[in-house]
């Protein structure tokens, strides 16, 4: 479940919130409108809100906290008991004084080191951003760290914590990798009578829902499965048409 939900998180960078008409970023994003009794909250800052919409993408509404609030979360996991100083693989973190101006979630650590993938911040590390970025962030220091939550994972803590096995460095395996795409199949995966099929439809359905898109990985390449290609092809600035194309597909897997 840890890897699952991280690998969902780490799929989303790369995706910007939405600009007013004079290009400032105005914080409006999918993750309010996509996660059940936070839908009120788009156009707040939405780092909060980021994680509790993966995890209840990966059926953890239980094990996180469902708010938009960076205090909140930090009040729900004390208690629950589940708060420590040290870092978490795949918990929380939260900066600010009493933890309530920003949060993210940790893919790796060390000794010196949290590694991170975080909404609402951007390339200089900001806690009011404009986008899901990577960041890597001092365990130490001016800035760092207020403290982190401890989710129950079914697989197990992973933790710094001496109490929580003291273990000094880890990573999950939705690191931050990007790896190549498979090779383009050579053939446009397009809505057509009759319905396309096959193992390369299921491959790019499959990457999809990787990245956080709803929808059906089944190998049939029909308008839903359209609709998810042009709504990506949009978002990455690519040509709109609903054609998994040789452009398409390497932009799944950048």
């Amino acid at each position: 479940m840890r890897d699952e939900f991280t690998a969902l998180l780490l799929g989303q960078v790369g995706y910007h919130e939405g600009r007013d008409a004079d290009g400032t970023w105005n914080n409006r994003q999918r993750y309010s409108e996509e996660t059940p009794g936070l839908e009120w909250s788009d156009g707040q800052p939405w780092c909060a809100t980021f994680e509790a919409w993966a995890a209840h993408r990966t059926g953890m509404d239980n094990l996180w906290p469902m708010t938009a609030s960076c205090l909140d979360a930090v009040a729900w996991w004390r208690r629950q008991n589940r708060w420590t100083p040290y870092p978490v693989l795949g918990g929380p973190f939260y900066l600010g004084p009493g933890g309530g101006d920003h949060t993210g979630v940790v893919y790796a650590y060390d000794a010196d080191t949290i590694y991170t993938v975080e909404g609402n911040t951007n390339d200089s590390g900001s806690t009011e951003g404009d986008g899901v970025y990577r960041k890597s962030r001092a365990r130490r220091g001016p800035g760092s760290p207020y403290g982190y939550g401890v989710p129950a994972y079914p697989e197990g803590t992973v933790s710094a914590d001496p109490a929580l096995g003291g273990i000094p460095a880890a990573r999950t395996s939705g690191q931050p990798t990007t790896p190549g795409a498979p090779q383009w199949p050579g053939r446009y995966l397009r809505v057509q009578s009759p319905m396309l099929h096959g193992d390369d439809v299921l491959t790019w359905q499959r990457r999809m829902a990787w990245r956080g898109w709803v929808i059906t990985a089944d190998g049939w390449y029909g308008p839903a499965s359209a609709g998810i290609c042009r709504a990506f092809q949009q978002r990455h600035g690519l040509s709109v048409d609903g054609v998994v194309g040789p452009v398409t597909w390497n932009a799944a897997w950048s």
